[in-house]
């Protein structure tokens, strides 16, 4: 069985970015996936704040099965990584470091990708057993930020920005050794059309491969 860190990698080896489609109906998630998953984007996840968050990843997973790795965001409660695994999801996302949502998604075998800002948080979702790290709003600290912290991180730690990352700054992210970044409404918001969404993500893929 594939553990949760090559499972993470080897969804991301075509495309370093994880989409975060907020908002999203049960209605439209097949379709939207469909275009980001066109584009080599192999790693969607649903907020579960969004509308039906739970049905719209049981669709996910019953349509495209292992064509992608998809799960759960602003997971805050270990009761939802159960309701998670129930649905097929493999991947938990968090906008916060909860030892017992991490510890949970350990437990059942899934990606974990808690929210850190600080070292204290960062060294205590890895001692949990986090797959990896979401620095999160990373917009509020930079890529310098990155560089210090990567410096007394393990070398092996993945770690992903979102919140203000896109194409007009991967470049410097990158540099300062992220893994991948989190996007949001530069690809998906309920109100985009299906055309403008399609635009959106071959603007971004592109950039990112080039």
């Amino acid at each position: 069985m594939m553990t949760p860190y090559a499972l993470l990698d080897q969804y991301l080896a075509k495309m370093p970015i994880i989409a975060i489609l907020r908002g999203v109906t049960p209605e439209q998630v097949i379709a939207v996936a469909e275009l980001m998953i066109a584009q080599g984007i192999q790693v969607i996840e649903v907020p579960l704040n969004s509308p039906q968050a739970f049905q719209s990843i049981q669709l996910l997973v019953k349509h495209f099965g292992d064509a992608a790795l998809f799960g759960g965001g602003t997971v805050l409660q270990a009761d939802d990584v159960d309701h998670l695994y129930d649905c097929g999801a493999r991947l938990v996302v968090s906008p916060n470091m909860n030892c017992d949502v991490v510890s949970r998604t350990v437990d059942r075998g899934m990606v974990s990708l808690p929210g850190t800002a600080t070292p204290t948080e960062a060294f205590a979702a890895l001692d949990s057993g986090a797959t990896g790290l979401k620095l999160f709003p990373a917009s509020s600290y930079g890529p310098d930020y990155i560089k210090a912290l990567t410096a007394v991180l393990p070398e092996v730690t993945r770690i992903f920005a979102v919140g203000g990352v896109g194409a007009d700054n991967y470049a410097q992210w990158a540099a300062a050794g992220i893994s991948g970044i989190g996007v949001g409404k530069q690809l998906f918001k309920p109100d985009y059309s299906l055309e403008e969404i399609a635009d959106r993500v071959q603007q971004l893929t592109q950039k990112l491969k080039s």
